[in-house]
């Protein structure tokens, strides 16, 4: 199994545990949530119940069957209400031996009966957490879970003793989907495919991105043809309009108002939309780095990867697409894909950042990293830095440069950064670092060493 010890190492820290635990896991469909589940269920005794999107008899019925043949080997017949079927797991309980009960998408259970987040929380209350037992609540409806579940109007509010958010994997464990590939096609591979397992698993591994792209995106029967459309279908009621956003923020437009003039709705309705987009982990709002969270000069990006290419290119230009064919139509996507993987380079440069600052291997420990973008008052312009670290007194800072580009970085990107660091005069210790594709001219490499700059390649992401 790829990845995934922190979120392991968590469960078996409650298991572990002598007192009743309840935890609430969420995160976006595909992100492996029921694999975690499953792998951590190999090696416990755990009722595993995958609820499904059934009406509450049927459902009960299941649960009912799961839960008699986990204990007895039999099933008799299904149990009259949800609280006979908890009750009957509580008698079954024992002090000297873990009772662990997994529930896999709960929405499911709780879409079509409002009343079962209450009936957990009186057995909860009432017997449940003087017992030896764990409980996991698990679901791909992240607003659902983080607002009816956690949210302090749930009945379940205050029972819950740990939760989880099983988010994408970042580039570095992408990789190891493809050991066969080059440091630069595991970097593309992640930027077209992003962090979701199972979106990495569809790439053939012995196959060059191209023909990845070509077989397994382009390609009518792939099962990442429409995967975003379907998914979109399945979490949302307009799907017109979701798309329209999207598209939008995937070819450039990126504030609340020229995303609306591009689709041609109203800004409050486009706001709304954006909100929910956010909720269930495809788009994020970014904040120029060091600014408070309210501030207005946020920014709409497609969060995640795969998405933002789907969006750029295959939604776009299906018809196009389908015209030129999948072979032809891969190789113009990776002609031009430079320009596509300059944001992404950003990002992927941000998490090499965060991964040494938690390894305590950065010149100090950011309170913050991410864009910046604002008025430098040196150039009386606007101005931007790829990313930006600060510390917690703002004195301290690092400024990175980076350049998914073949040729090597010259000079004016080395000034460009250095007048841009102008606009934090409060910053007096200062840390550069430059990351290029294409590597670095003589002139740079020589004022590099001069002034203490680090110059990174694509070989140290790794």
């Amino acid at each position: 199994m790829i990845g995934r010890k922190q979120e392991l190492a968590l469960l078996e820290k409650l298991y572990s545990s002598p007192s009743f635990q309840f935890l609430i896991m969420y995160g976006r469909r595909r992100v492996g949530k029921t694999t975690i589940l499953q792998k951590f269920a190999q090696s416990h005794d755990c009722i595993f119940f995958p609820a499904q999107e059934k009406n509450d008899v049927l459902n009960l019925e299941d649960f009912s069957q799961t839960v008699q043949e986990h204990y007895t080997g039999d099933y008799l017949a299904p149990f009259p209400n949800w609280e006979k079927a908890l009750a009957f797991i509580e008698k079954q309980s024992r002090n000297d031996k873990r009772t662990v009960l997994i529930i896999d998408e709960f929405p499911f259970l709780a879409s079509q009966n409002p009343s079962i987040k209450s009936i957990f929380q009186h057995a909860i209350d009432h017997s449940w957490q003087n017992k030896n037992i764990f409980l996991i609540l698990c679901g791909s409806s992240v607003s659902f879970m983080i607002n009816e579940v956690m949210g302090y109007k749930s009945p379940l509010y205050g029972r819950i003793t740990a939760h989880l958010e099983v988010k994408p994997f970042d580039y570095l464990e992408s990789a190891e989907f493809f050991p066969n590939y080059s440091q630069e096609e595991k970097l593309l591979a992640y930027g077209i495919l992003g962090g979701i397992p199972r979106y990495l698993k569809a790439f053939n591994p012995y196959q060059d991105i191209t023909g990845n792209i070509a077989e397994h995106i382009l390609s009518e029967n792939a099962y990442l043809h429409d995967e975003p459309q379907l998914l979109l279908r399945m979490e949302l009621r307009e799907p017109g309009i979701y798309n329209s956003i999207l598209e939008a923020i995937a070819n450039g437009a990126n504030r609340i108002s020229t995303i609306s003039d591009r689709i041609h709705e109203d800004r409050s309705k486009c706001t709304k939309y954006l909100q929910v987009l956010q909720n269930i982990r495809l788009v994020k709002k970014i904040i120029p780095c060091g600014q408070p969270k309210t501030s207005k000069k946020g920014i709409y990006v497609i969060a995640d990867h795969y998405y933002r290419f789907w969006y750029r290119y295959t939604f776009s230009q299906k018809n196009y697409y389908f015209l030129l064919g999948e072979e032809k139509a891969a190789q113009e996507i990776m002609d031009g894909i430079s320009d596509y993987m300059g944001p992404v380079f950003e990002e992927i440069c941000t998490e090499y950042l965060w991964r040494r600052a938690k390894a305590h291997t950065l010149p100090f420990i950011p309170a913050v990293i991410g864009k910046w973008w604002g008025t430098n008052p040196l150039l009386k312009q606007q101005d931007d830095i790829d990313i930006l670290a600060l510390d917690k007194t703002e004195t301290e800072g690092i400024f990175c440069e980076c350049k998914y580009r073949n040729r090597p970085m010259p000079m004016e990107e080395y000034d460009d950064l250095v007048q841009a660091t102008a606009a934090f005069p409060k910053v007096t210790k200062k840390h550069l670092i430059f990351f290029s594709k294409g590597g670095y001219t003589q002139p740079v490499i020589e004022r590099a060493q001069r002034e203490g700059a680090q110059l990174m390649s694509i070989s140290n992401l790794f």
